[in-house]
């Protein structure tokens, strides 16, 4: 098979080296260029055409947002590249950015979890091949902040089953899973996520993933949590 062509982009040399010597332990991935800018990161796009770009959120020159802005500039002109977000921040505001204009070939992963065995690699496989991938510690930390207050923003239409459905979508359960949960059918399961998807303006975009959408939907109307 042919490899999967990696871009790193990182100013802190610390991490980017350790990035690199993660991904060269990985059959079938190679880093193709390494820069520590967006300015470099779009030329090195240009050039190498990669299959995946894994990028800081925060980089020169303005170390503010630059790896959601790169994602956005490649969903415009390089679509089929794919483009993992790394962070330190539990911040539901750059997952919401990262995925506005479709959440397919998006991933946001923690720093902290880059060195966890086998976790790097497969949110860069799982963006390579058309998915979106959300880091689940971030989502399990900002389920539970937003338990403390969720009476605020559009949720407010929600029944309580349908915000105790949303919960269980956040966590990552399944609509089986969610069915057994609550002692429902998978049907009554999906009618719920329906309403919901209504009920937040979701409508059928197919370029947006809508369980993503609405789960960041949820998150965000908390308080957010920084690490």
């Amino acid at each position: 098979m042919t490899p999967l062509r990696i871009v790193i982009a990182e100013d802190n040399l610390l991490v980017r080296t350790g990035i690199q010597a993660l991904i060269a332990t990985e059959a079938g991935a190679e880093v193709v260029g390494v820069c520590s800018g967006l300015d470099a990161l779009m030329a090195c796009v240009d050039q190498e055409k990669p299959d995946v770009v894994v990028t800081d959120i925060r980089m020169p020159p303005t170390m503010t947002d630059e790896g959601i802005r790169a994602a956005t500039t490649l969903r415009a002109g390089h679509p089929d590249v794919a483009v993992l977000v790394l962070s330190q921040f539990l911040d539901p505001a750059y997952l919401l950015a990262l995925i506005e204009q479709g959440s397919s070939r998006r991933g946001y992963l923690l720093k902290e979890r880059i060195a966890e065995p086998g976790e790097l690699i497969s949110a860069v496989r799982t963006v390579a091949s058309g998915g979106s991938f959300i880091d689940s510690v971030v989502v399990d930390s900002l389920v539970s902040a937003k338990a403390r207050n969720d009476d605020a923003g559009p949720l407010r239409h929600l029944t309580p089953r349908e915000r105790e459905t949303l919960a269980e979508v956040a966590a990552g359960r399944s609509n089986l899973a969610i069915a057994a949960a609550f002692n429902v059918t998978e049907r009554a399961v999906e009618k719920y996520i329906n309403s919901i998807f209504l009920k937040l303006g979701l409508r059928g975009d197919r370029d947006t993933n809508r369980r993503v959408k609405a789960v960041l939907m949820f998150l965000d109307s908390g308080p957010s949590t920084r690490s």
